[in-house]
């Protein structure tokens, strides 16, 4: 777990508002420094380089994703309890963080970017192996199938989530979500279970 002081935390949660406005390239660190109310060599002292603070971002956000994921991991739950409440951490997290996602959707979909998003890298490998180590717990019960594409369960879910999101006026006014405390509990309820039950008819053997 990655610790940040107050300061270095403002600066990450206003470099986080500017880049979701206005995208990477759009927000320079003066426009950062400038919102944050401190001077611009104060964000290079901390982080350096625009990009290296995109990385630090990205560890400040998700970091705790990783240890929450691990821990359903070491819980006594049965695997398809283990999955359910993976599939819940994953939607949650993306649902608070969603200026960070859009950030990283838009920058990774991005045919010029040159950023080399590593630290996003590693987080998505720790937490597919974190699903892995899971999965291959049910295949050992014989509880899950052992033809499964383990790689293609997480961008199920994401893919998904970015889907409705990026289309919320729609499917706000499809389903009669009036507010946006409705949206949110149409997120981790009706949505996030239809999540869970589409990954676990993949997963589970007929005959359980």
């Amino acid at each position: 777990m990655s610790n940040f002081n107050e300061k270095q935390i403002h600066i990450l949660q206003v470099a986080e508002k500017l880049f979701a406005e206005h995208g990477f390239d759009g927000t320079s660190i003066r426009m950062i420094s400038k919102e944050a109310g401190i001077n611009v060599a104060m964000v290079s002292y901390y982080f350096g380089s625009k990009e290296s603070l995109l990385e630090k971002l990205i560890i400040y956000r998700t970091s705790d994703l990783k240890l929450k994921l691990e821990n359903v991991l070491k819980t006594e739950a049965s695997p398809i309890t283990k999955i359910e409440n993976y599939v819940n951490l994953y939607i949650e997290k993306m649902n608070c963080n969603k200026n960070l996602y859009q950030i990283l959707h838009t920058e990774i979909s991005s045919p010029k970017r040159a950023i080399d998003l590593k630290a996003f890298s590693e987080v998505k490998k720790n937490n597919l192996e974190t699903l892995k180590n899971i999965i291959e717990l049910g295949q050992n019960q014989k509880i899950f199938k052992k033809d499964i594409n383990i790689a293609l369960i997480t961008p199920m879910i994401l893919g998904t989530y970015f889907h409705f999101h990026s289309n919320k006026p729609y499917f706000k006014d499809l389903l009669n979500l009036k507010t946006e405390t409705a949206y949110n509990n149409y997120i981790n309820n009706e949505f996030t279970t239809h999540i869970q039950q589409t990954i676990k008819s993949l997963l589970l053997n007929e005959s359980n």
